[in-house]
């Protein structure tokens, strides 16, 4: 199960889980950190205990991820939660983790050392330029507040010569049986649906919370929000700006994850606001296997 942030992936996957007898593995490049729960999303304590949750808060925030690295702790907890009799069900909105977990990664040729040098001595603004003139749809695969992945999405398009999305069609054959779907909901309602649950994440405390953290490694620290927060606590910016800066740049993330979803992926889509029964729905969709 996929979809933009904001839609409402966690509680849906709880409820669903609870009727197919199903334990939820994550698939967030941010809530699989063990820091920075509210910043993050991270499922709340009394939901973590309705339902068997894994991949979520289990790396050390000065450590990173990749997506090599999560598909193969996800397949472990696949293997685990099928060999107690329960149906594993993979949600997060992290688009490339689930992609290498359900087709491996692309066989990509190595990137010529000389590129990669002019690639890395690029400040992000001028890789970001590049690789749009490059390929003008990359930027709307990848997040662009990611230097790694803006870097690396260059030196894809600039070695091989062909746009990223074309790339990403070399992903091998599926190399697991399985059945999803894309929660999506009406554009206005998402859209307020992120602006209401940037203002409980600052009900909740996140102001604190970042403020607190220490020792948060590169891959935590690009969660969205933590860069404005860090300059909220700096004097920089004033809480109205802040808060802006986190919806505008969520509202953004979403809309990539949209593009993700249509792109790489041939689940339908469950529309959670037009369904009138989404959980009926969900469960017939997990019936059937689709590639």
């Amino acid at each position: 199960m996929t979809g933009p942030t904001g839609v409402g992936k966690s509680s849906f996957a709880v409820e669903l889980a609870e009727r197919v007898g199903g334990e939820i593995i994550g698939a967030d490049a941010f809530q699989i950190y063990a820091s920075l729960p509210i910043l993050t999303s991270q499922p709340a304590p009394e939901i973590l205990r309705r339902i068997r949750h894994h991949l979520i808060g289990t790396i050390p925030s000065t450590e990173s991820c990749d997506a090599a690295m999560y598909a193969r702790a996800a397949r472990e907890k696949i293997a685990e939660v099928v060999a107690r009799g329960a149906v594993p069900i993979l949600v997060g909105g992290t688009g490339l983790y689930l992609k290498a977990l359900t087709h491996g990664l692309a066989d990509l040729p190595p990137v010529d050392p000389v590129l990669r040098q002019q690639v890395s001595a690029m400040e992000l603004p001028e890789a970001i330029a590049r690789l749009r003139e490059a390929d003008p749809d990359a930027p709307d695969l990848i997040d662009c507040r990611n230097p790694v992945r803006v870097r690396r999405a260059l030196e894809i398009v600039l070695s091989t010569g062909c746009p990223l999305s074309q790339s990403r069609e070399t992903w091998s054959s599926p190399s697991l049986e399985f059945a999803g779907f894309v929660l999506v909901r009406e554009r206005e309602e998402l859209r307020q649906r992120i602006e209401e649950n940037v203002d409980a994440m600052f009900a909740s405390g996140v102001i604190d919370e970042v403020q607190g953290s220490v020792g948060i490694g590169l891959g935590a620290a690009r969660a969205i929000g933590y860069r404005e927060i860090q300059a909220l606590l700096r004097g920089e910016a004033t809480f109205e700006a802040c808060r802006a800066a986190i919806i505008t740049a969520t509202w953004r993330y979403a809309k990539r994850q949209l593009t993700w979803c249509r792109n790489q992926f041939t689940f339908p889509l469950l529309n959670l606001t037009a369904t009138p029964d989404p959980l009926e729905a969900a469960s017939t969709l997990l019936a059937g296997p689709s590639t």
